[in-house]
């Protein structure tokens, strides 16, 4: 009966982190942002330590510092280096700022496997709740801003003669993401939250032929390599995260082989 509990928890939780992440990735992958979200992911563990050191949920932490880590960085431009090259600077210099960090603190105890590569067969009810209602709340958001989000992303310049506020619903949506990722740490770690966001939305992509059939199908591709990656971590005793992406990535070349043979 503890196995099944949880499992179950478990199972919430990565169900949870995909209903948010697969669509709101399908927009990652159009705006070919994928570099953004690991950039990100990255930071997160200066949000863990925070959290820490503030004496709150290490989630609350992550929330805090990404969203202001996506503000900065959406808003980030260098006459001298391109933008991939100052993400790649702000990504791993925020990594290591958080791991010296973490390892600074004193009277703490920090399982840093489990920040780096997920954690997600020791979830509590308690973060199953946390998962979901942040979950519910990025979905209604992104139903509730997806046309403005897909007139943006298809050309942000057109969108603003029609009346969208561009520079608000680039806020919301960098917002989103930093919400995301300060989901997805339990579920797959800090190093592979951005695979959350990217692979189930790639593999949708092969099989959609309208946007909104590719945010549905993504949601269901996350779900699927969640289920498999549960599966395979109990059946070959492999790392519960790590399994999740590497379901999800098989999930994509099947996808991918399906629309090659069509």
């Amino acid at each position: 009966m503890i196995i099944d509990d949880f499992l179950i928890r478990a199972l919430l939780a990565g169900l949870g982190v995909s209903i948010a992440a697969a669509p709101l990735g399908a927009f990652v992958v159009w705006r070919r942002m994928a570099y953004f979200g690991g950039a990100l992911s990255h930071t997160a563990l200066l949000g863990v330590a925070l959290g820490f050191l503030a004496g709150v949920h290490p989630a609350f932490g992550v929330a805090v510092v990404t969203a202001v880590a996506a503000l900065l960085l959406s808003g980030f431009k260098s006459r001298h280096l391109g933008t991939d090259t100052m993400l790649g600077i702000i990504a791993h210099g925020a990594l290591a700022a958080g791991l010296i960090a973490i390892s600074m603190l004193e009277g703490v105890r920090v399982d840093l496997f489990a920040f780096l590569f997920g954690d997600i067969l020791s979830v509590g009810a308690t973060d199953v709740a946390m998962i979901w209602i942040g979950a519910i709340t990025v979905l209604a958001a992104l139903i509730y801003f997806w046309r403005p989000l897909l007139a943006v992303t298809v050309h942000s310049e057109l969108a603003h003669v029609e009346g969208v506020n561009v520079r608000r619903v680039e806020t919301i949506f960098v917002l989103l993401l930093a919400l995301v990722v300060a989901l997805a740490i339990q579920v797959v770690g800090v190093l592979l939250v951005a695979s959350m966001l990217i692979v189930p939305a790639a593999a949708a992509r092969e099989l959609s032929k309208t946007p909104e059939q590719m945010a549905v199908l993504a949601a269901v591709a996350g779900w699927l390599a969640v289920g498999a990656g549960l599966a395979a971590s109990m059946w070959f005793d492999w790392p519960a995260g790590p399994a999740i992406v590497a379901s999800s990535v098989a999930l994509y070349i099947c996808a991918r082989s399906v629309a090659v043979r069509a």
